[in-house]
């Protein structure tokens, strides 16, 4: 993947004074749902109108998409908006029904990348296309596998490529459906800066109220646009309801959003600064979870304690763990005098959760 600047011509040649957006519902249900998103969506800043019309779900039962027959209804989308149009496609038939209605752009979901059969498959389905090609992160963290899907694309002679950032699958509960995992989107556009990286705040989210801010975060960290899910009556949509937005509220999101520009050396200045302290940011929401899940932990510890009757306070295995992070804060180039005030203050507070827990 030497010639990475070849894979953002498509974007570049769109000639946009703003970020790329995608938009659209997430499973096209009928022809006038989606026509009626179409019409409220047109003459906005959206560049594509997005559907899923091959749903993959978690468990059968569930609504699975119209299939083909939804691939006539992003025509008329087409004819009658001039809008570009874009959905999912999981395997060769997919890709094969997609290129033949003239689909603009093919996105490959998380559930297929996670697979280098799959992503294989769609890689060799689609070899030589001229068609834009977006690949989303897999549900895990990995971005090995990420990047290895894509460079398959490529190997095919698949130019017209991107990546979509979704957020990752977690056992854990937080407040994201999709935890952002930023700093692997930040990896990313290290290792190929050249490469359109897209946000889906939808996914990462999982609800409405939540969809601004992780895309003014994403705009922050430098991406190049947002897919968002839209749709009249998202209540009752049949999938994903809690995370679609009317096309009134995208229509004022895109308004709220603030987009750097890049027009003087200043402006270039703040974009940089403004990146910087969004990563900043990024690491410091990481801190307060792991010591959340610390002293999740010390909690364990103090009910342990209490119920064999041992002391809290135990200064030999204390003074071996701050031993051990003085050494490990020096080769991360961080001073003895600030792990020792960290490191003291964070065994204090594991204390006084396991005196809470013990006392209680």
């Amino acid at each position: 993947m030497e010639n990475k600047k070849e894979m953002r011509n498509w974007l570049d040649d769109m000639k946009l004074d703003h970020p790329l957006v995608i938009a659209g519902p997430c499973s096209a249900e009928t022809e006038e749902q989606v026509l009626k998103i179409a019409h409220e969506l047109k003459d906005t800043d959206v560049s594509y109108f997005r559907a899923g019309i091959w749903k993959p779900r978690t468990r059968p039962g569930m609504f699975e998409g119209v299939g083909a027959l939804g691939l006539n209804w992003l025509k008329k989308v087409k004819e009658e908006t001039g809008m570009k149009t874009c959905t999912e496609v999981a395997n060769a038939a997919h890709v094969k029904l997609a290129i033949e209605n003239d689909v603009d752009l093919l996105w490959i979901g998380a559930r297929s990348t996670v697979s280098p059969f799959i992503m294989q498959e769609l890689a060799d389905a689609l070899a030589g296309t001229d068609k834009i090609v977006l690949v989303k992160n897999p549900v895990n963290p990995d971005l090995a596998l990420w990047l290895g899907g894509i460079e398959r694309l490529y190997t095919a002679g698949i130019k017209n490529l991107g990546a979509i950032h979704r957020g990752f699958s977690t056992y854990e509960k937080t407040k994201y459906r999709n935890i952002p995992e930023w700093q692997i989107a930040i990896e990313f556009q290290n290792r190929f800066p050249d490469l359109p990286l897209i946000n889906d705040p939808s996914h990462i989210t999982g609800k409405r109220d939540m969809v601004f801010d992780v895309s003014q975060t994403a705009l922050d960290l430098n991406f190049d646009g947002l897919m968002i899910e839209t749709h009249t009556d998202p209540d009752n949509a049949w999938s994903d309801a809690a995370q679609q937005v009317t096309p009134a509220s995208l229509i004022q999101m895109m308004v709220d959003l603030k987009i750097r520009k890049e027009s003087d050396p200043e402006a270039e200045y703040n974009q940089e600064l403004t990146n910087l302290r969004a990563q900043i940011d990024v690491v410091d929401n990481q801190i307060i979870e792991a010591l959340g899940k610390r002293m999740k932990i010390a909690d364990g510890i103090g009910g342990l304690k209490k119920q064999k009757n041992v002391a809290v306070l135990q200064s030999k295995r204390w003074n071996e763990i701050l031993g051990k992070m003085v050494l490990e804060g020096e080769s991360k180039g961080l001073s003895e005098e600030f792990i020792l005030k960290m490191f003291k203050a964070i065994h204090q507070e594991s204390i006084n959760h396991q005196e809470k827990i013990i006392k209680g």
